[in-house]
C-alpha cells in the first residue's frame, strides 16, 4: 500500500507524537525521519529544520485549546480556555515551557492569544488589564501543570494507596513538621487527588481577576 506523502503537517504530527512518547530530547531530524520511515535529511523539503519543527509543535498544541469568544463572557470563556490548556498540557507534558517561549509563533499561536484578548477587552477589560489578567491566568494554569508533571507520583491518583506517601510520613521525625504531616493527612483521605485543586482554585483566580473591570460588567461570582 502506497505511504502517504510527506508533507509538513506529517512532520509535525511525527514530532509531537515522538515527544509524548519520549520527552522532547528525543526530538531530532534523523529521529522524526525514522518515525516516517525516511532519512532526517528528507525533512528538509518540508521544514527549515529542528527550530521550525519545535514551532510547529507548539503551534500543534495552541490549535487544542478553546478559544474563547466575546459572546460566552470573559468568565465563561476564561474559564473553559484554562481548563482545555491544562487538558493540552497533561496530553503533552513536554510543552509545559516551551508555549510562551518561540520568538516566530505560528498562525493556531497567534489566533489564541488574539482570541483570549479579544474576549477580555469585548467584556469590560481595558488594554492594560486585559494584559494583566491574561499573565495571571497563564501563570495559574501553567505553574499548575508544571507541578503536576513535577509530581513523583500521577495527580491523579489517590494518594491514601501510593506507597511513596505513606513512605515520605514515615521517613519524617515524629513531631518535626506537625503542619505539613496535617495537610499530607488531608491529601492522603480517601478519594483525594490533587487534580481536583485545579478548577477551584481557578475560580479563585476568576473572582480576583473581576476586581479589574467595573462592576455593572465583571458577571456573576464563579459557581461553588
Amino acid at each position: 500500500m502506497p505511504r502517504d506523502p510527506l508533507s509538513r503537517d506529517r512532520v509535525i504530527a511525527a514530532a509531537v507524537e515522538l515527544a509524548d512518547a519520549e520527552g522532547l530530547g528525543a526530538v531530532t531530524m534523523n529521529a522524526v525521519g525514522a518515525r516516517l520511515g525516511v532519512r532526517g535529511m528528507s525533512l528538509y523539503h518540508h521544514v527549515a529544520g529542528k527550530e521550525a519543527i519545535l514551532d510547529g509543535m507548539v503551534d500543534a498544541v495552541f490549535a487544542e485549546v478553546h478559544l474563547p469568544a466575546v459572546e460566552e463572557g470573559w468568565r465563561k470563556g476564561m474559564r473553559r480556555r484554562a481548563v482545555s490548556a491544562r487538558a493540552a498540557l497533561s496530553r503533552h507534558p513536554w510543552a509545559v515551557g516551551l508555549l510562551d517561549s518561540r520568538t516566530t509563533p505560528g498562525p493556531a499561536t497567534l489566533a489564541h492569544h488574539d482570541a483570549v484578548l479579544g474576549c477580555l477587552r469585548g467584556n469590560g477589560f481595558s488594554v492594560a488589564t486585559a494584559g494583566l489578567a491574561f499573565a495571571v491566568l497563564d501563570s495559574y494554569v501553567f505553574g499548575f501543570a508544571l507541578q503536576e508533571v513535577s509530581l513523583p507520583f500521577d495527580s491523579d491518583a489517590d494518594l491514601a494507596e501510593t506507597p511513596l506517601a505513606h513512605d515520605l510520613l514515615a521517613a519524617m521525625p515524629e513531631g518535626a513538621y506537625p503542619h505539613l504531616v496535617e495537610a499530607a493527612g488531608r491529601a492522603m483521605t480517601p478519594g483525594y487527588a490533587f487534580a481536583d485543586e485545579f478548577e477551584p482554585g481557578l475560580n479563585l483566580v476568576i473572582d480576583g481577576l473581576s476586581h479589574l473591570i467595573p462592576d455593572d460588567v465583571a458577571g456573576p461570582p464563579a459557581p461553588t
